[in-house]
């Protein structure tokens, strides 16, 4: 039995424990339920418009407002690729009335190797749940001469890679596999969002991008870009025809352990959180709510149309895995990892 399918098991036992207890106090959920009635909730987006976490948050809002009875507003909060949203929300007045859609491997990532600028802790953020998890994906310009791994490893090959932040997802994950890969690479941090590094490679400006299959999709079946690999070890459902990382390259035991580190954080993939403290009551009802959106058969259907999936797990499912991504980092590992992820810090 996997270790994600324990902890899955471990959730949904806590989780329906959880529905018991609350189930025995109706009171508590009209009250909670009265609470949210006519009031405005805001829905926070780490990065900018027109990339894929700002497109999940608009496609849920109005579903989420439903269950709640109340207006969902989403709001996007630019700075650290999402990092600067999350401290705020770790900190702020624990009404219910703030949540987010958090990426969480590059969270994860920053929490790990202790980033200044990180002030939340994944493991004590009140979790919602997972609204989906999902493998990643290489891609390159339209125009670029690289059309698969070998190309990237020649000699005269160099990649330039777009990210946000230093521990963004697209910045992380670039650095991870051009160290794991031996490339040649300039990673160029400051755009808003992956929508914004797609749109710098249709201009010519850097060549490569490390992004969810989901925006990858979009991407490429609209022609500004092309995949390379699923950067895992099985190919994307979105993307079936594009050959995995490790299908395309012998590997040593070095090569392995770097791209199996990152496919490990990727479990956690977009999760759902608000701030610690809320009030036992209205932290059930906010769940339950987020429960009602996220497995809404049409909801469901307009994710699937397009290509925005949504595949709903209980909040304990997100802190499981969170504590089981943090808990066990040595210090050596989290040295191991800065050193390449963090080179100039």
């Amino acid at each position: 039995m996997s270790i994600t399918h324990k902890v899955r098991m471990f959730a949904g036992a806590v989780a329906a424990a959880a529905t018991f207890a609350f189930g025995a106090s109706p009171l508590l959920a009209q009250d909670a339920a009265g609470f949210y009635k006519g009031k405005t909730v805001r829905f926070v987006v780490g990065v900018g418009v027109g990339g894929g976490f700002d497109a999940y948050a608009r496609m849920i809002a109005p579903y989420l407002g439903k269950a709640l009875d109340a207006t969902v507003v989403v709001e996007n909060q630019l700075g650290a690729g999402g990092l600067v949203a999350l401290n705020r929300i770790s900190t702020a007045q624990p009404d219910g009335l703030n949540l987010m859609i958090v990426n969480g491997t590059p969270a994860a990532l920053g929490q790990l190797l202790d980033q200044q600028n990180v002030r939340y802790d994944l493991t004590k953020l009140e979790h919602l749940g997972v609204i989906a998890a999902y493998p990643w994906i290489w891609l390159v310009g339209k125009h670029s001469p690289v059309t698969t791994l070998a190309d990237a490893q020649k000699p005269d090959s160099k990649l330039r890679w777009g990210g946000v932040g230093p521990t963004d997802g697209p910045a992380d994950g670039a650095a991870i596999t051009c160290h794991a890969l031996n490339l040649n690479c300039q990673i160029v941090l400051g755009y808003k969002g992956s929508a914004d590094i797609a749109l710098a490679m249709e201009r010519g400006e850097m060549d490569a991008l490390y992004v969810s299959d989901s925006s990858a999709a979009q991407y490429v079946k609209s022609g500004a870009a092309r995949a390379i690999a699923a950067m895992g070890d099985k190919r994307s459902k979105l993307l079936p025809d594009v050959p995995t990382v490790f299908e395309q390259s012998k590997l040593d035991d070095d090569q392995r352990w770097w791209l199996e580190f990152r496919m490990s954080i990727n479990d956690l993939g977009r999760i759902l959180v608000t701030t610690p403290g809320v009030p036992a009551d209205r932290l059930a009802f906010l769940r339950a709510a987020v429960k009602t959106a996220l497995t809404d058969p049409a909801l469901i259907a307009e994710g699937a149309r397009s290509e925005r999936f949504v595949d709903f797990q209980e909040p304990e499912v997100a802190r499981a895995l969170a504590t089981k991504a943090l808990g066990g980092a040595t210090p050596d590992l989290r040295e191991k990892v800065r050193k390449i992820v963090l080179p100039n810090q």
